[in-house]
């Protein structure tokens, strides 16, 4: 009981005012990516062939460690099934398991939490595969590095194309207002010439004509200003 009531201290400490179930919830998204992982590892082993089995090794490799080490990284990507079934194993399930727990301590899931997330991914990989050497620690640091600067990239290139292109709040009553008379292919018509929201009290049908917008359409706009309570006030205070 009083080594219980130990442990208990410790884990309050370590995840301090966190409900007891962030690692339940950690470790069902770690098995759950982990056992994806494994499966798509494998269907890449299968698909692949594996030429880990059948690579020769030289007898100078076992003098030159750069040797080996380039050996043992071919081998980590060029196992069969079952290996590679533990490498993706490993990468997804420590990646999902660390970004689950980063998502709850910091409440929001952004590139850094990402970041963080792939170091763990590619240090484990790194150390499971054996990739890279015999310097075990240097590996796993280097690889880390390395997956969470592509995961970073790729994590702001996705916000990019994924945010929706923000309107321009300048011309927004007079896209409502071509919007209404079905002439929303002449807003780029007012962008070019920078007749604003506040220039349509000004319109004319000469300033219409610069921008090469068609007689109908412009009898349609000026019409529409003149009908328009507010913009014909503001037209009369002119």
């Amino acid at each position: 009981m009083e080594q219980q009531g130990k442990q208990g201290v410790i884990v309050s400490k370590v995840l301090p005012n966190q409900d007891p179930s962030l690692l339940v919830e950690a470790f069902v998204v770690t098995a759950t990516s982990g056992v994806q992982g494994a499966a798509i590892g494998a269907i890449m082993g299968t698909i692949t062939p594996d030429i880990s089995s059948s690579m020769p090794t030289p007898p100078q490799a076992a003098l030159n460690p750069q040797a080996m080490a380039s050996l043992k990284q071919a081998q980590a990507l060029a196992g069969g099934p079952l290996i590679q079934a533990r490498n993706f194993a490993v990468m997804t399930g420590t990646n999902a398991g660390i970004a689950c727990v980063m998502k709850r301590l910091r409440g929001k899931e952004d590139v850094q939490s990402s970041m963080v997330a792939a170091f763990g991914s590619g240090a484990m990989f790194s150390l499971v595969s054996g990739m890279g050497g015999s310097n075990n620690a240097t590996n796993a640091i280097t690889s880390g590095l390395f997956f969470a600067l592509v995961q970073g990239g790729l994590f702001k290139l996705g916000e990019k194309f994924s945010q929706p292109p923000t309107e321009d709040l300048h011309y927004a009553r007079t896209r409502s207002m071509l919007s209404n008379l079905g002439l929303q292919n002449y807003e780029k018509n007012f962008k070019k010439g920078l007749l604003t929201d506040h220039t349509l009290p000004l319109l004319t049908d000469s300033a219409l004509r610069d921008v090469r917008i068609p007689p109908g359409p412009r009898l349609l706009i000026l019409d529409h200003i003149q009908r328009d309570p507010e913009l014909r006030e503001k037209t009369g205070k002119l």
